[in-house]
């Protein structure tokens, strides 16, 4: 994949287009050459919930949807397809597609990143030996969570997949890949680093496909696509799509991009997405360091030869805890509200909540701890349970950029942010005092797409170098942290007792009363 330059035009404004494909909506975001949006359109997307634990997406309507606003964002903006200098792609992680190579067609629906269907799997492959190996050449551990146990599980299940698999007829790919392959008319079957380090196949350290995992999990390499740096040249879409051959130029999973577009660019810089889940990432450099602390072990992006490492903890249930007190307990009719209402008390009152709704992520990675509301008296009301909503996001995130510390010998500095939940003043100056670490929130929080966006664009001459990237990254708000050492170790500690009787809960499999 070359690295291209390009001289900018004098006759109009150019831009760089970033396709952002999450899990409930597709965006389309268009920046100038300050970094700053142009202009943003969205469109969320059908989810399918076909059993307990079970959550699929329609490949096609993924497809349409993101270039539905790809043609909106451009057309809003009143901008050709001959403006843009480049379009970098940043997605859902995780999410597995599969589909005939001659037709397009997918073999069925996505599985994506939050299905668990293929739990008892992963638990098979650790009883049998195989988590070392795995952990060693992925820098993952065997979770349900990674593309690789969905794939064999597609191929196992999906009617004819596994033979037609074999024949050669088929193709695998994250979102990433599916994207490209409709944008260039199957032209290309591509993924990047930072996608590939994250479905359980994939050598962190020699950059390829790893026939050993292949083996274990029984998946033919004819499926998988070629695998490219996170920026520079892949491809140029079908010119039918934009009226002109736009060059594909940038990828990244969804948390790799937000931390590139977070400028963490130098070893011990973190940030962490607040979103659904919380997705924590550490820059290590051009080293991987192996979790002792059961967190991941990840390729951030590679640019040309320099491949940045990354640690990475994920929360599972971060504003999806503010969406709890929204649809299931009806304390707030919309997210902004969490605020106000936790403001009308001074602390929890003791109350702690673990919102361990499907299991606990990093470091915990417990499948069968279950949520847990402890400390309740009968002064306990409406706000004490909304603060403590918002410590338990915090709380989470402490437990991860701790060990992120351990493993990497690093102390934290400070703590980028991003997402929509950090648009919580109170929110954030929780995580400031019960981390002990300043919280900078950017003056851009779209850095998921802008990440996408600037590995495109210095693909292309757009910008300059990784430097100028940095230059371009303001503070929007910074808060220090207020709370005393004793009261912070008070409150974690109280924190973990509370997971500790989260823990385990449902292992007998069933999660009602009997």
């Amino acid at each position: 994949m070359d690295r291209m330059t390009s001289t900018p035009s004098t006759q109009s404004p150019q831009y760089v287009l970033a396709l952002d494909q999450g899990t409930s909506s597709s965006r389309a975001i268009l920046f100038d050459h300050a970094g700053n949006v142009v202009r943003i359109a969205q469109r969320e997307f059908r989810q399918y919930y076909p059993h307990p634990g079970h959550v699929e997406h329609d490949p096609y309507e993924i497809w349409q949807s993101q270039l539905a606003v790809a043609h909106e964002v451009l057309g809003d903006a009143n901008v050709s397809g001959s403006q843009l200098r480049a379009i970098g792609i940043t997605n859902q992680r995780e999410t597995t597609v599969l589909w005939d190579r001659k037709t397009g067609e997918p073999v069925g629906r996505a599985l994506v990143w939050q299905d668990r269907r293929t739990a008892p799997m992963c638990e098979d492959l650790q009883a049998a030996g195989h988590g070392d190996t795995f952990q060693r050449k992925t820098g993952l551990i065997i979770d349900a969570y990674f593309s690789g146990t969905k794939l064999r599980w597609m191929l196992d299940h999906y009617d004819g997949a596994r033979a037609r698999a074999e024949r050669g007829e088929l193709a695998f790919g994250t979102v990433d890949s599916w994207l490209i392959w409709q944008l260039t008319d199957g032209a290309r079957h591509v993924t990047d680093v930072s996608n590939a380090s994250r479905t359980l196949l994939f050598n962190i350290h020699d950059f390829r496909w790893d026939d050993e995992l292949l083996g274990i999990l029984d998946i033919p390499r004819s499926l998988l696509p070629e695998v490219v740096p996170s920026s520079g040249h892949v491809a140029r879409t079908s010119a039918r799509l934009f009226g002109v051959e736009v060059p594909i130029a940038g990828i990244a999973g969804d948390q790799q991009a937000a931390t590139f577009g977070q400028a963490c660019l130098k070893p011990g810089m973190a940030k962490n997405t607040y979103g659904t889940g919380c997705f924590i990432l550490m820059n290590t450099g051009n080293q991987p360091v192996t979790s002792r602390n059961r967190l991941i072990t990840t390729i951030g992006w590679q640019i040309g030869q320099d491949t940045q490492y990354c640690l990475e903890g994920g929360v599972f249930m971060g504003g999806a805890t503010i969406q709890w007190l929204r649809d299931g307990l009806k304390l707030i009719h919309s997210a902004p509200e969490v605020d106000p209402l936790a403001r009308q008390c001074d602390d929890t009152g003791g109350v702690v909540l673990v919102p361990a709704f499907a299991g606990l992520g990093a470091p915990h990675w417990d499948p069968f701890a279950r949520g847990t509301l402890v400390g309740i008296t009968r002064g306990t009301g409406g706000p004490h349970i909304a603060r403590a909503a918002l410590e338990s996001i915090a709380l989470q995130s402490v437990d991860v950029l701790d060990a992120m510390q351990k493993d990497a010998g690093i102390s934290l500095a400070e703590l980028r942010v991003d997402g929509g939940a950090s648009r919580s003043d109170l929110l954030m100056q929780m995580q400031a005092d019960l981390l002990g670490t300043p919280v900078v929130r950017p003056r851009v929080t779209e850095t998921t797409a802008l990440g996408a966006a600037y590995l495109a664009g210095l693909a292309t001459g757009y910008w300059t170098d990784p430097g100028e990237i940095a230059r371009q990254w303001q503070v929007e708000q910074r808060f220090e942290p207020k709370l005393s050492a004793d009261a912070r170790a008070h409150r974690i500690a109280r924190w973990h007792r509370a997971v500790d009787r989260a823990r385990d809960w449902a292992r007998d499999g069933n999660d009602s009363a009997t």
